[in-house]
């Protein structure tokens, strides 16, 4: 069953900005689009941002029981490689 965390912020220059990660088949998608355009932006790596955000959404949501610690180490892992590769 695929795993759906959405979420909103402001860029700095005030303009809206949707993200959404999805995991399916334990494979992480991420998508953003800002307010105002049409198109989807995919990513391969996702912005280190995104991913600590999905991080605190992710950890809040198991805490209340809506996420499972798979979820919460994946992110984890995810965020682990990307900063080794930096």
């Amino acid at each position: 069953m695929p795993s759906h965390h959405i979420w909103t912020e402001k860029d700095p220059e005030g303009k809206k900005r949707e993200v959404r990660a999805t995991k399916f088949g334990g494979v992480w998608r991420f998508q953003s689009k800002i307010a105002g355009i049409a198109d989807w932006t995919y990513y391969d790596v996702p912005p280190l941002e995104d991913l600590l955000m999905l991080k605190q959404i992710i950890e809040r949501k198991y805490r209340r029981r809506r996420a499972s610690a798979e979820d919460v180490a994946s992110v984890e892992e995810l965020i682990s490689e990307q900063t080794a590769n930096e």
